[in-house]
């Protein structure tokens, strides 16, 4: 529980508190889409991250970036200035010395669950994966794990109704919880799944952060917002992954990176320091291997 308590007041009293006031002026082009999609010298690139990665140095060439738009993770410096090379690409996560061990070896289903008392109990770090029920979460399960059968996909959106358990490692757990707010679903269901999904994140003392997935591909929807908003309400920690980056529209609707900065706008008008947030898609892998050491960040603190 200390541990847990340790992490929340990391992760939640610094950003989870509505801004009394305008937000504060941030450069338009420190962490632009493109800038961030693009860094191809990171050192999350490395196949085989070890624990205790350190956060790279300042160099002659790189842009120093405002701290204000930025997660700064688990044993960062906040002193130290914050450059280009330190963030995570897709992302606003400054990378610091917990990152490492991201590799998934082993997947192993444990459980499926229809009420949070039901779930298993145990001490290990947990990471719930939530969001809109055509969010594409069960690909994003699948693109993480490298597996085709680990999470259900299907075309019928809201297929999963309940919470399951996925031991990684045998060391921490995905989560994998019902999606919710699909159109088709009746509306007695869908209270169903919110509630019982709500009951899991007020009594799980192991949930270490909730995923939460936007779909980039559509502009940024009032359920998704309200869910922000009930999480941070409740000081539960939360990880915005943006899901279908690869989905780059063009006559109909908004593109993803535009998609996006209207979330991050968002994300600026209503936190005090931001959450983190970061890029995927399950088609072109965007995002898999940085999401990644971003858990690994935060279970390695965890587990210290």
């Amino acid at each position: 529980m200390l541990l847990r308590n340790r992490l929340l007041t990391l992760q939640i009293t610094s950003f989870l508190s509505p801004l009394p006031s305008p937000p504060i002026k941030t450069r338009p082009s420190t962490l632009s889409f493109r800038t961030l999609l693009s860094n191809p010298t990171h050192p999350s690139q490395n196949p085989n991250p070890k624990r205790n990665v350190l956060a790279p140095k300042a160099t002659a060439n790189s842009t120093i970036l405002d701290k204000n738009v930025l997660f700064m993770s688990p044993g960062v410096d906040p002193a130290e200035e914050v450059t280009e090379n330190m963030v995570l690409p897709g992302s606003n996560i400054v990378l610091g010395p917990y990152a490492g061990d991201a590799k998934i070896k082993e997947v192993e289903f444990v459980k499926s669950s229809a009420r949070a008392k039901d779930c298993p109990k145990h001490d290990r770090p947990e990471f719930a994966i939530l969001g809109r029920s055509n969010v594409g979460k069960s690909s994003l399960i699948n693109s993480l794990v490298r597996k085709k059968d680990v999470a259900l996909t299907s075309k019928k959106p809201g297929k999963t109704k309940l919470i399951n358990h996925f031991l990684v490692n045998k060391s921490w757990y995905f989560v994998d919880l019902p999606g919710y707010g699909f159109a088709k679903a009746p509306d007695a269901a869908r209270m169903d799944w919110s509630a019982f999904t709500k009951g899991f994140f007020l009594s799980r003392d192991t949930l270490v952060t909730v995923l939460l997935l936007v779909d980039a591909s559509v502009p940024p929807q009032k359920i998704d917002l309200d869910c922000a908003n009930w999480l941070g309400r409740n000081n539960i920690p939360m990880t915005f992954v943006f899901t279908k980056c690869d989905k780059m529209r063009a006559g109909k609707g908004k593109r993803a990176d535009e998609n996006l900065r209207d979330f991050q706008q968002f994300i600026k008008d209503n936190y005090r320091v931001p959450p983190p947030w970061i890029m995927t898609s399950s088609v072109t892998g965007l995002g898999r291997d940085e999401l990644l050491l971003h858990m690994s960040q935060l279970r390695n603190y965890w587990d210290q």
